[in-house]
């Protein structure tokens, strides 16, 4: 079953003495090897193509089975904990929470860098770590964009962290008052 071109009868021609008539034949195109060579070279070009290949960039994760003693414990002063929220928002303080909740600060994706190239200038390298603490209410962007900027601040030793239940609740104490404890 092939599929076909008829070419239409066309009557222009007259009678007249000494014209025959001659017998005209349909003309017949059987269009499946058209077919079959579009889908050739459809399939051809679909298997030579290359797709896109993902940009990624290699996380080295710490051994799980390295004994509690040998795991690394990062000083108090060389931590910067970055907080994570949501609508870009990102709360921050350098070593360990006051209880009074003062050291804590905000700040958004934007500036953040800044804060973080000031910690590294002023901490040697082998103290600084990084902590990164996304809440139940941060994107996904929010964190991807945190490790960008690890990588274009170039630290070296940073974290991703649950976040503590004080922690969320000072978030939340914060974006509910509309302005953080210590605007930067």
């Amino acid at each position: 079953m092939g599929a076909d071109v008829s070419a239409p009868d066309s009557g222009g021609h007259k009678k007249g003495p000494g014209v025959k008539k001659q017998a005209r034949k349909d003309t017949r195109v059987d269009m499946t090897p058209m077919v079959d060579l579009g889908f050739l070279l459809i399939t051809f070009f679909v298997f030579t193509t290359t797709m896109s290949t993902p940009k990624a960039f290699n996380l080295k994760v710490p051994d799980d089975s390295a004994k509690d003693e040998e795991k690394n414990e990062a000083k108090a002063s060389g931590a910067f904990t970055i907080l994570l929220s949501k609508e870009n928002h990102v709360y921050y303080y350098e070593g360990q929470l006051a209880p009074d909740g003062s050291n804590f600060k905000s700040s958004n994706t934007k500036d953040i860098r800044t804060e973080l190239l000031k910690k590294k200038e002023n901490t040697p390298a082998k103290d600084l770590v990084v902590i990164i603490k996304p809440n139940e209410l941060s994107s996904y962007k929010n964190v991807v964009d945190m490790l960008d900027e690890m990588q274009i601040a170039e630290i070296k030793k940073y974290a991703i962290v649950d976040i503590d239940p004080g922690e969320n609740k000072l978030i939340e104490i914060t974006e509910g008052a509309g302005a953080s404890p210590t605007q930067k």
